[in-house]
């Protein structure tokens, strides 16, 4: 006698659906893999709006004045994100320092 075990011919059956539960049914498995997948990527694009975010729209503001012909605006415009950038790395980089001089201090400590 050839015993023909089948997931789909289980499932006709109380007990078959109930060891199917038991064993785990595959079906949602490949969904929360594509959810998880896609939660890494919109984090993704939060972060990167985060951190570029500011820069990007000066080069754009940049770039419509100077194709307005605004071209002392432009100027302006540029100057005023290339000080921003400069302030916004020099407060990352105190910020970085702070936290490693922290915790050098604190294992030091102890």
């Amino acid at each position: 006698m050839k015993l023909n075990w089948s997931v789909a011919r289980a499932k006709k059956h109380l007990l078959g659906r109930m060891l199917c539960r038991l064993a785990g049914d595959q079906k949602g498995a490949v969904m929360m893999e594509y959810v998880i997948v896609a939660v890494l990527i919109a984090a993704a694009c939060v972060t990167a709006v985060a951190m570029f975010g500011r820069t990007i729209v000066g080069m754009f503001s940049t770039a419509a004045k100077g194709a307005t012909g605004d071209s002392a605006g432009a100027k302006t415009t540029q100057t005023a994100v290339r000080d921003d950038q400069g302030k916004d790395a020099k407060a990352a980089g105190e910020y970085h320092d702070s936290l490693h001089t922290g915790s050098a201090a604190g294992t030091a400590t102890k």
